[in-house]
């Protein structure tokens, strides 16, 4: 359904993760707990389906995902599914002319996620896991070669397992370029 001014766009998405960050870090009181490691290990892997409908003054994304890990030194993460949605509206310029200027866009997110119990040594471990629900306002700035982006994410529900962490707030920064 292209047409001159919109695309709508549907993928699948699929990735490895690898035991790339540490899961021994420690600081001068010991090891630190397993969820504020940079990596949990172990193998994992996360599947999902995207969808965009793009027009030139404004676009909207969704997607859906499952990851899940597998278990390094007695330890498995919980599983995680999660459900998207964004709208991005070109605030600047206000009307389009010729060449390719930049382009600022408010953006509206929501977020669901569902993480399962993580598992120590073949057992659930009762203060982890939850579900929760996120909208995260926020700016990106679109050239040619790169995309800069800020949001906060703040949580709306949070409905986790016994002592579970919560979040209060989450800001993100982004930059991304194209190689060419």
């Amino acid at each position: 359904h292209d047409a001159a001014g919109r695309s709508f766009r549907i993928a699948p998405l699929a990735g490895v993760i690898a035991p790339t960050g540490s899961s021994n870090t420690a600081d001068r009181f010991g090891r630190l707990p397993r969820p504020f490691q940079n990596g949990t290990g172990a193998w994992g892997g996360l599947a999902g389906v995207i969808t965009t409908y793009q027009t030139l003054a404004w676009e909207f994304d969704a997607d859906a995902t499952y990851q899940a890990t597998g278990t390094h030194d007695g330890y498995r993460a919980g599983a995680v599914s999660q459900l998207d949605g964004s709208f991005q509206y070109r605030l600047w310029p206000r009307q389009l002319g010729a060449g390719v200027p930049r382009f600022l866009y408010g953006v509206l997110e929501t977020n669901l996620v569902h993480t399962g119990r993580d598992r120590m040594n073949g057992r659930d471990v009762a203060d982890s896991g939850g579900t929760q629900w996120f909208v995260s306002p926020g700016l990106q700035l679109v050239t040619m070669n790169y995309v800069l982006e800020a949001a906060v994410q703040l949580p709306i529900m949070q409905d986790m397992n016994g002592h579970a962490l919560r979040d209060r707030y989450i800001f993100h920064i982004g930059f991304r370029t194209h190689f060419q």
